[in-house]
């Protein structure tokens, strides 16, 4: 089984086989990415303590200074370069190419002809940098998606910006690249599921078969690009709110119509990941801390494990 790391509410969760370990409790943990290259080093970002890093997979952990907005809400680790990428609230994006030691605020982005619209539905003074996405073939491809804001994209490691792409969600939650077709990125919003075939030039709606389209969490299998995951609900209110949210998990394999393999679901879940280490194999993070497998692409699912309520990230490393 493959090494899991949760964050959201009061910690950072590290699953191996049927032990959960905690760490930095009650610090804020939301978002988290480990090095493809070193999945022992793990970024967890907090929604008021900036970023932390640490080398020897959860055990120990460092508050790494640098970075302008002690809210962050996504981080990323280049395939490629192994740069890493911190998106804050208020939107704007820095870069780290010391492995965390040091960082550069990215000011294109932050100068954007859209930058002044972008705006969060709860709060509409801010927004945030919801997702990132890094090529596994160019290290200067990024694309990032604003809560919200859209879907904004460079080549230059983002240097200068391509503002809002065509045909992406406004309100973008989740982006979801893969090693095996580097152009194909995909992309979970309020409005349901885009597609991009040029790794987020243009995009493409594809909601066939979704009944629900408020889409959250999204996954592809770790070997087929082309089976891809999403969770979504109704709305906001049913997806955010204390009531049963009536979520589903939906599968499409191969740009077929989209069914749903999990429905009914009173916790809303809000992060997906697929298993490096077994193709098929899928995790499913629920809002008030469950954690589900399925080991046959969706068709059945159980709980392997409980980590802190107002989980909001999940992924899974080679152990």
């Amino acid at each position: 089984m493959s090494r899991l790391y949760a964050a959201g509410g009061t910690a950072v969760a590290v699953i191996e086989e049927d032990k959960v370990e905690t760490a930095l409790e009650g610090r804020g943990a939301r978002c988290l990415a480990f090095d493809p290259k070193d999945p022992a080093t793990l970024y967890v970002g907090t929604s008021d303590e900036g970023l932390f890093k640490s080398t020897d997979g959860g055990e120990s952990w460092e508050q790494l200074p640098g970075i302008e907005h002690p809210r962050i809400t996504a981080v990323a680790v280049s395939p490629t370069s192994g740069a890493v990428y911190a998106g804050t609230e208020p939107s704007a994006l820095f870069v780290s190419r010391d492995e965390g030691g040091s960082w550069r605020a990215l000011e294109g982005m932050r100068n954007l002809p859209s930058a002044p619209t972008w705006s969060f539905p709860p709060r509409p003074w801010t927004s945030h940098v919801r997702a990132i996405a890094l090529s596994y073939a160019d290290p200067n491809l990024v694309v990032v998606g604003i809560e919200l804001g859209g879907v904004v994209r460079s080549t230059d490691g983002g240097e200068t910006w391509q503002d809002q792409r065509p045909g992406a969600q406004a309100d973008c939650h989740s982006l979801a690249a893969h090693h095996g077709d580097p152009g194909l990125l995909y992309e979970a919003g309020g409005g349901g599921f885009a597609q991009s075939r040029d790794f987020g030039d243009s995009w493409e709606s594809a909601h066939e078969g979704m009944g629900l389209r408020y889409a959250w969490g999204l996954a592809a299998d770790a070997e087929d690009p082309t089976l891809v995951y999403a969770s979504a609900a109704s709305g906001p209110g049913r997806a955010h709110g204390e009531g049963f949210s009536g979520a589903a998990i939906y599968r499409r394999v191969a740009d077929g119509r989209w069914e749903a393999v999990l429905e009914g679901l009173a916790a809303f879940p809000y992060a997906l990941c697929s298993d490096p280490e077994a193709p098929g194999r899928l995790y499913a993070g629920l809002g008030d801390g469950t954690i589900l497998r399925s080991a046959d692409a969706g068709e059945r699912w159980q709980e392997v494990a409980r980590v802190p309520a107002g989980l909001q990230a999940l992924a899974a490393a080679s152990a």
